[in-house]
């Protein structure tokens, strides 16, 4: 039995080994075609040649109690409403502020309630619970982590537009991005990095504040609308 096993191994010991396989054969078997996929898609330096996004609409600050009822019944009459909020930036590590103002846009009438003043009006937030009153806005889970920082909030109605752009194959998901590519302008993010807990807010504020929320209603509309299409557009690239 001793000597069987002994040859056993020495002919295991002579039998010709396989061949190595090289790296770039482990290269050829793992590589796999990739389907190039196509989107809407704009580039950096196209979109800052851009002119900037006028807001030609009207602002009205509410920093009152008394001025919530106006802007309840405006906004309840409109088709639906362009949704955000802006926090005051914080330049120091560990420091936080509270969402300070929160913008409600019924297209052509902005108005920019001042949370850090007023706190959240029960009449506004039955608006933003409303499933009834369709609401816009993008990115808006950041939000509405914000917002129930400090408020008891469900919000109902909203419509993302990061997910609701994608089906129309555009895969850009910022405001300012979707924005230029459906209407060939920018918005300027100048004043995103100012104090919004400020006690006046400036007229650049105000605006970029307004334009924010106002765009979301206009984004909307525009893909609602049937005119954009695709592959038709200056920024249709493959973008894998």
């Amino acid at each position: 039995m001793a000597r069987t096993r002994k040859k056993n191994v020495k002919q295991k010991a002579e039998s010709p080994e396989a061949p190595a396989v090289t790296e770039e054969q482990i290269k050829e078997q793992e590589t796999i075609p990739v389907e190039p996929i196509f989107g809407v898609s704009i580039p950096k330096e196209d979109m800052a040649a851009l002119p900037a996004a006028p807001f030609r609409g009207e602002i009205t600050l509410v920093d009152h109690p008394e001025q919530v009822a106006e802007a309840v019944t405006v906004l309840r009459r409109a088709e639906m409403i362009g949704f955000d909020t802006e926090t005051r930036p914080s330049f120091k590590r560990g420091q936080l502020f509270n969402v300070a103002l929160l913008q409600l846009s019924a297209g052509n009438r902005c108005f920019l309630i001042r949370l850090n003043k007023i706190g959240m009006p029960d009449p506004i937030r039955e608006i933003l619970e409303d499933p009834s009153i369709i609401k816009i806005g993008l990115s808006t889970h950041d939000d509405f982590r914000n917002l129930h920082k400090l408020y008891q909030l469900e919000p109902a109605g909203f419509i993302e537009l990061q997910d609701y752009v994608k089906q129309f194959k555009i895969a850009d998901n910022s405001l300012t991005r979707i924005h230029s590519i459906l209407f060939g302008q920018r918005i300027s993010k100048g004043q995103r990095l100012t104090n919004w807990e400020a006690d006046t807010l400036t007229i650049h504020q105000q605006e970029y504040a307004a334009l924010d929320a106002t765009a979301c209603v206009e984004i909307y509309r525009r893909l609602q609308s049937g005119v954009f299409e695709p592959e038709s557009s200056p920024y249709w690239r493959q973008i894998n």
